[in-house]
């Protein structure tokens, strides 16, 4: 059963930063296309951010130019750094895999208020 342990969310003024950690227990990580999600209330989950197994990235239009998604595959931890958040980016985030995904973890709380 592979885990998925998300962290690196808190409290944060628009305009400021903060980077997410996703640790994943498998040891061929580095095979896989990994993804951030994120979850507002109320809304469906949608996707963040990709970054490919050869470290192709894709980005959602909202965070295009302000998100960048990385990976160490030394570690099997894929990364999210998000610059000039807006109260708009306040959701969970969660890491997973390309599809078939695997069982969704925690997720990490990130709002962006004043």
């Amino acid at each position: 059963q592979v885990q998925l342990v998300e962290s690196g969310g808190g409290l944060v003024q628009p305009g400021g930063s903060l980077r997410l950690s996703c640790a994943v227990s498998v040891s061929i990580f580095r095979i896989f296309a990994m993804d951030w999600y994120r979850q507002a209330p109320g809304k469906q989950r949608e996707l963040v951010a990709r970054i490919t197994s050869g470290g192709s990235t894709y980005y959602a239009d909202v965070v295009k130019g302000r998100f960048t998604i990385s990976r160490d595959n030394a570690e099997n931890t894929v990364y999210l750094q998000m610059n000039s958040l807006k109260a708009e980016d306040t959701a969970v985030y969660y890491c997973n895999k390309d599809a078939p995904i695997w069982n969704w973890g925690q997720g990490t709380q990130v709002t962006v208020s004043s």
